[in-house]
């Protein structure tokens, strides 16, 4: 496999980057590379907005979110800010008649997520999350392996994301203002991914630790299924792990290599150890392109929604994050109604 995969064309959409930061420095990097049309840059700096579109080639800078969204030679819009503005900015270029991708975790809570899905609706505009790794080529594969039975009936699911973030009580990650912890930036990632599989839980546990600041350090979760299977999943900053997966079947079992939730090699095994299938993931680049092909991909089609990541899931699994944090006890300041 490879970039070049009819999956990540570009199909014509012109693109605007909302947001100046790593992620989105990432995403340009990766989309430009594979051919996709990134026309202008916004940020609420117009220092920040400019220095970007400088370092990436791109034609125009504006000096707010209001100056995207009323750019008229912008098509679609990627959300690269932190994510408690992820629902006002999803909003207001919808609203402007942009589709968006928005960068993962989709919002806040279920109440943002569905401000967006309620919004997507209204407008008739793609709205998309950017969790990317549902998009790659080996998790295509893995859907079809899933699909055809050839697991048998599942019993289990584990998988971890665990890295050693800074620790700095100012950056953004340990800040519960900018929705900082674990769990949103690295639990997102194994806890969509058992969505992926095994659809909604029926029962949630929930264990955190926490850091001076309050954000979330490490976030375990169990989660289980009518069907009888069974999902566990860790998330951590403080501490570098394997970051694999795991599904397991009465009839054998797939094995991700680290790191799984990027484009990888996933080992299809049957129940008694021998090798099936050996599904090499790998693509030039990081990989996020074919995000930006499904949402270019759903707006040919007239379609708001596709079925690799539907938006109604999306709002659904920041319902099943909503109810982590509420057995863990962690809650946003953005939350708190005396803040308003």
């Amino acid at each position: 496999m490879n970039g070049t995969d009819e999956r990540a064309a570009p199909r014509g959409l012109r693109w605007g980057i909302l947001g100046t930061g790593g992620i989105s420095t990432t995403f340009v990097e990766d989309v430009t590379a594979g051919g996709f049309d990134v026309v202008a840059v916004g940020s609420r700096s117009m220092e920040s907005a400019e220095r970007f579109a400088r370092e990436h080639g791109i034609s125009r800078a504006h000096g707010s979110s209001a100056e995207l969204a009323a750019d008229p030679d912008v098509d679609a819009v990627y959300i690269g800010t932190p994510h408690p503005f992820h629902a006002r900015n999803a909003v207001e270029m919808l609203e402007a008649g942009k589709h968006v991708l928005v960068e993962k975790p989709f919002t806040i809570n279920e109440a943002e997520a569905r401000l967006i899905a309620d919004t997507a609706t209204r407008v008739g505009k793609v709205a998309l999350e950017a969790m990317w790794t549902r998009f790659l080529p080996h998790m295509v594969r893995v859907r079809e392996i899933l699909a055809s039975g050839a697991l048998g009936e599942l019993r289990s699911v584990t998988v971890d994301h665990c890295q050693d973030l800074p620790d700095d009580p100012a950056h953004r990650l340990n800040d519960l203002a900018l929705g900082g912890g674990a769990l949103l930036d690295l639990g997102i990632y194994p806890i969509s991914f058992t969505w992926d599989v095994l659809g909604a839980p029926t029962d949630i546990a929930a264990q955190a630790i926490f850091k001076d600041t309050g954000a979330d350090a490490q976030t375990a979760t169990l989660f289980r299924y009518a069907s009888g299977a069974v999902a566990t999943t860790v998330c951590a900053s403080d501490a570098v792990g394997p970051n694999r997966a795991s599904v397991v079947g009465t009839e054998g079992w797939l094995d991700f290599d680290s790191v799984w939730y990027s484009p990888t090699t996933v080992r299809h095994h049957a129940s008694d150890g021998s090798l099936i299938e050996e599904i090499d993931g790998r693509v030039d680049g990081r990989g996020m392109r074919f995000q930006a092909a499904e949402l270019e991909r759903l707006a040919a089609s007239g379609a708001i929604s596709g079925e690799i990541l539907p938006l109604e899931e999306s709002v659904a699994i920041m319902g099943t994050l909503d109810t982590v944090r509420s057995l863990t006890g962690l809650r946003y300041p953005s939350e708190d109604p005396s803040t308003d």
